[in-house]
């Protein structure tokens, strides 16, 4: 892979050894659509570390042997991609970049995004927004990227939106992130400019430690998209920009509750199919209102039914991607055997006695936020959500087994 930056104009060139169709750090398959990229409003003299590891984000999947980059690069930063891809990168030649002492919110607007926002109530945001490719037809109008920069502006944040056409890069399965660190591409060409030392995000406990979404559905220690002494982590850690996650310890649902109890509740939006709100009719809107009603109490409000083709998965055994949450769920929403979920609900012995862990925060997720942050993130923990106790810690821990 040959890697050359102009400006904020990212163009790559695949290697004979490198494949059109790759796979993502999570395994999933992403299907090459068009070798170049943009982003705007960054600086054009960055460290070339945060470069590299900026171009890293989009052409990882793809890269097989080896990595050139249209500047020297330093030791760490070579190291790291060696260690954690077995890639040759180069050439070699830069000082490493000193870590600053910012931390910022890669803020995305959903509820877990606005809940780590929460835990730092002083910290600028970044956030990066879809934009249409020059080359690229827009396969997907309905993704209103401008409504959700909208609300980042009204959330009276010091902000930094960056706006990238980079999702187009992927033919298949559908306009997204080649890596899911490349929504941080932006931030990492504004380190310098910003002064950052970290980088939050809004990974949940599901995310994290539990193997989440599409990912395996077991306890991930040592999970290589998140963990700090994963390939990402470290490759973050050698350009000064630590990953953080706020909320790495607790559950969508805590996130839920802490992102509508908060002075962003207004700002919240999981779904961008919608202009005045969310679609309501999207699988993603389904989950959330499922997680919404068990932390309220009160019965399903959707319009979608069971027989729905977004409902479809609800009919089938599980395992399901944020089972944890399901069961959540399937515990505490009032009527929810009359309900789409109902058949979902004949596979889990559930109750909120058993759920219960997923309301409080698991104490190594702490741990792993970098000092100069721990401290705070730790205070607010005990404050507002409390900490597990041994046998809560143990369910963790034994998730999947």
């Amino acid at each position: 892979m040959r890697v050359t930056w102009s400006g904020g104009d990212l163009t790559f060139r695949l290697d004979p050894e490198d494949e059109i169709t790759g796979h993502a750090s999570d395994g999933h398959p992403v299907k090459l659509a068009i070798n170049s990229c943009s982003l705007s409003d960054v600086p054009d003299d960055a460290h070339p570390d945060l470069f590299a590891v900026a171009a890293w984000t989009v052409v990882a999947p793809w890269t097989r042997r080896r990595v050139t980059f249209d500047r020297a690069v330093s030791p760490e930063v070579a190291a790291a991609l060696h260690d954690g891809w077995g890639i040759e990168a180069g050439p070699v030649g830069a000082e490493p970049r000193r870590a600053g002492s910012t931390l910022a919110i890669s803020y995305s607007g959903g509820a877990d995004s606005v809940a780590a926002a929460t835990v730092y109530p002083d910290a600028p945001f970044v956030h990066f927004q879809r934009v249409p490719h020059a080359r690229v037809p827009n396969r997907w109008p309905h993704y209103r990227s401008d409504v959700l920069a909208k609300l980042a502006r009204g959330t009276g944040r010091d902000l930094t939106i960056v706006r990238s056409d980079l999702e187009y890069t992927l033919a298949e399965p559908r306009p997204g992130y080649p890596e899911h660190q490349a929504v941080a591409a932006g931030a990492l060409l504004s380190a310098d400019r910003l002064g950052l030392g970290g980088l939050g995000f809004g990974y949940e406990m599901g995310s994290r430690w539990l193997g989440g979404g599409r990912y395996l559905l077991r306890y991930t220690p040592d999970n290589d998209l998140w963990a700090p002494h994963g390939k990402w982590g470290r490759l973050f850690a050698t350009v000064g920009v630590h990953i953080v996650l706020p909320v790495g310890g607790v559950s969508e649902a805590v996130t839920m509750r802490l992102a509508l109890g908060s002075d962003l509740k207004d700002s919240v939006r999981w779904c961008l199919r919608g202009t005045d709100g969310p679609c309501r009719t999207c699988g993603k809107c389904l989950y959330k209102e499922l997680i919404q009603a068990a932390i309220e109490r009160r019965p399903l409000d959707t319009p979608i039914t069971a027989d729905r083709p977004v409902a479809r998965k609800w009919m089938r055994p599980p395992p399901y991607g944020g089972q944890e949450m399901i069961q959540y769920g399937l515990a505490r929403v009032p009527g929810i055997e009359d309900t789409l979920f109902a058949t979902a609900l004949t596979y889990f012995d559930v109750s909120e006695e058993s759920t219960s862990w997923l309301d409080h925060c698991y104490p190594r997720a702490i741990e792993e936020i970098p000092e100069p942050w721990r401290e705070q993130a730790a205070a607010f923990m005990a404050a507002d959500v409390g900490f597990m106790t041994d046998d809560e810690v143990r369910r963790v821990e034994s998730w999947g087994s």
